[in-house]
């Protein structure tokens, strides 16, 4: 049966199999899940009633093993959720979204299944390996997270709210990109193009013409397309116009409007957590992280913000004098633009020729081949789910480590932002397993080069591309990105830092195969930490909101009186803006993944700017010495050591936070 739906059916051709792509259909969606929950339902039953008695292999490796079909199928979900999100397919995804939330509570609620899982954990570990040891660890203490322990009554009040939660951020997160992609802003006339690049206006050109609109202009409501209008827009009042609609995302009072279900959710969280045990939502997400506790996180999250805020005012100082005004949130790209050009002589469009997308493709790849000895190989024939879908085989030293697929252009029904996927993770249960990641961008399709900033977050999910592309572990669910919360963002953070080196920078050449003039390297080395008190303000204001919202606990909240209370609290500067606002913040509440976790960010770049230090102390960024040691320790052991084990192991020491605040100017 499981070969007559591509869905489930195994994955076949060269590379250990790839997935069909090109057989799959919408429809094949809803009986592939069905199907698959009902096999591994069986399985599950077949290891929680085994007459034998419970041991690792029987009960923990068979956990582990179970449902491998239900597993490629709901990857295969994730690809149409993240990147061909059809109003049929979100209808589809409405109906799912709560049957596989009662479907993974049924598992963790199978009192026979945890019985035996706690009978491995209460045994003596003679003979198990450290990383069978994780395993064990990670798989009951995931039960007993979720509820394994609870009463049959309790169990259900937990499922039934695990349900709620699963139709909610499901809701939530297609609002979000509704306003994403129906919200738009339109300039009808060239004198409101003043100040924007010839790239932008074309693109602007080229959106107009997609939305069937020829002769007018328009700025799509996304990061990619609406952060380079504001820092080049000259027409005050279309900023204004832009910033709003791009800040009011699932803000406007409409049938999008999140701001309901955000407190639905936060409420229901709470419930849960209460139910489990927990004092808050946020003291149960921090309870199996590096941060442990939510007081650590806040923290460092104040600390960085201070200092960052304090920055910031000091820099809208100087930009108000060079404006002759006293500017707005929506004048605050634009001007810090004209400042860095007056202090520094640099505008960062300046670097746009040499910005190609594919050329800095290839620098990611180079890099990664200096680093590593990876190398990347493209090649043709293999099934993808869009024309637009690049797939690249990665060996490392000769031996194949698995393929790399590129989905870089936006499109309607894709989630806009950046981010990796594994569709398959790296392991050995029972033979070599060669993992296959992604990486998506929202590139507009027809504009050669890409912004600066784009170029960075380019290298940031290539980070985490080689965390997935170099694990070397046994088993799938300590592979990879499969980490802690707060620590998975180091290999992504650090690997920004490559892409400024002199050696990609020189890597970089315009349509002419020109590299970048020596004189602009060293201007943008001397404005290297330009503009950090902005970037590193709007995110921990994000990060100490959503921490506040989830230690609030069982208080109903109302996301704006919220929002506005918390940031007065922390003496949030009028020309600043959260870089995540409560109705559009899908890190928190389109899912769990980062719900109370945002901090994770500047947790995490503590530890990467350390780390990368250690290559200042060495040879340089390409010492060969210090980043096989970084495989060996981090990249490499996926989550089969403690993270603040691999890190001392790498560093030598416990982690320092001054790197941080050095690297960031704010020492």
């Amino acid at each position: 049966m499981n070969s007559e739906n591509p869905v489930l059916a195994p994955w076949a051709g060269p590379w250990g199999g790839v997935p069909a792509f090109d057989r799959i259909q919408l429809a094949h969606f809803k009986p592939a899940l069905e199907q698959g929950m009902a096999e591994q339902l069986a399985e599950i039953d077949a290891i929680a009633n085994d007459p034998a008695p419970a041991s690792f292999q029987n009960t923990i490796v068979a956990f582990e093993l179970s449902g491998q079909p239900l597993t490629r199928a709901m990857s295969l979900l994730g690809v149409w959720s993240g990147g061909l999100a059809t109003p049929e397919f979100q209808a589809l995804e409405t109906e799912l979204s709560p049957k596989l939330s009662a479907f993974r509570d049924s598992i963790i609620q199978n009192a026979k299944l945890f019985a035996r899982i706690k009978a491995v954990s209460d045994a003596p570990r003679t003979g198990l390996t450290s990383e069978q040891q994780r395993l064990l660890w990670r798989h009951f203490t995931a039960f007993t997270r979720q509820g394994a322990a609870l009463d049959d009554a309790k169990k259900a009040e937990l499922s039934a709210l695990n349900q709620q939660l699963a139709t909610l951020t499901t809701r939530f997160s297609q609002n979000l990109l509704g306003d994403e992609e129906e919200d738009v802003l339109v300039i009808d006339s060239r004198e409101g193009l003043v100040g924007l690049p010839p790239a932008q206006v074309e693109a602007a050109a080229a959106e107009a013409a997609r939305r069937g609109r020829p002769g007018v202009w328009m700025i799509s409501n996304s990061r990619s397309a609406m952060e380079p209008f504001l820092s080049s827009s000259e027409d005050r009042s279309l900023r204004e116009r832009g910033w709003r609609m791009w800040t009011r995302r699932g803000d406007n009072g409409n049938a999008r409007d999140n701001n309901a279900i955000a407190a639905e959710i936060l409420l229901l969280r709470a419930k849960k957590a209460k139910l489990l045990g927990f004092a808050t939502f946020a003291h149960w997400r921090l309870d199996d992280s590096m941060a442990k506790d939510p007081k650590a996180a806040l923290e460092l999250m104040t600390s960085v913000w201070t200092k960052a805020r304090d920055q910031f005012r000091r820099d809208v100082v100087e930009i108000e004098k060079l404006a002759g005004f006293s500017i707005a949130p929506w004048d605050y790209r634009l001007y810090a633009e004209k400042l860095r050009k007056a202090k520094f002589d640099l505008d960062l469009d300046e670097l746009k020729p040499w910005l190609q997308l594919e050329r800095l493709r290839e620098a990611m790849f180079w890099v990664a081949g200096q680093l590593y000895g990876l190398r990347f190989e493209k090649r043709e024939g293999v099934p993808v789910f869009h024309e637009d879908v690049r797939v690249y085989e990665v060996t490392r030293h000769g031996k194949l480590v698995g393929l790399w697929y590129f989905d870089p252009f936006a499109r309607p029904g894709k989630q806009s932002g950046a981010w990796m996927s594994a569709y398959r993770d790296q392991q050995r249960v029972e033979g070599e397993v060669f993992t296959l990641v992604s990486n998506n961008s929202n590139f507009i399709k027809g504009q050669p080069t890409i912004s600066w900033d784009d170029a960075r977050i380019m290298f940031h999910e290539f980070g985490h591309a080689l965390h997935g592309l170099l694990s070397n572990v046994t088993y799938p669910s300590l592979s990879g990105t499969n980490v802690l919360r707060d620590f998975v963002e180091l290999p992504s953070q650090l690997h920004e830092h490559w892409l400024s080196t002199p050696e990609v920078l020189k890597f970089l050449v315009d349509d002419k195969g020109a590299s970048i003039p020596s004189s602009l390297i060293e201007r943008l080395e001397k404005a290297r930490t330009f503009n950090e008190g902005f970037a590193t303000a709007e995110a921990q204001a994000s990060a100490l909101v959503d921490m506040k919202l989830h230690l609030a606990g069982e208080t109903p909240i109302d996301p704006k009186q919220f929002e506005a209370q918390t940031l007065k609290e922390i003496g949030m500067p009028p020309q600043l803006v959260m870089r995540h606002r409560i109705p559009h913040f899908g890190h928190i509440f389109s899912g769990d993944g980062y719900a109370a976790g945002y901090y994770s960010y500047i947790w995490a770049e503590v530890l990467e700017r350390d780390v990368f230090e250690a290559f200042k102390e060495g040879e340089g960024p390409y010492d060969v010495a210090v980043s096989t040691r970084l495989v060996e320790t981090i990249l490499s052991v996926g989550d089969t050591v403690d993270p603040a084990e691999a890190f001392r192991k790498f560093r030598g020491r416990e982690p320092k936070p001054d790197a941080l605040l050095r690297a960031k100017g704010f020492l």
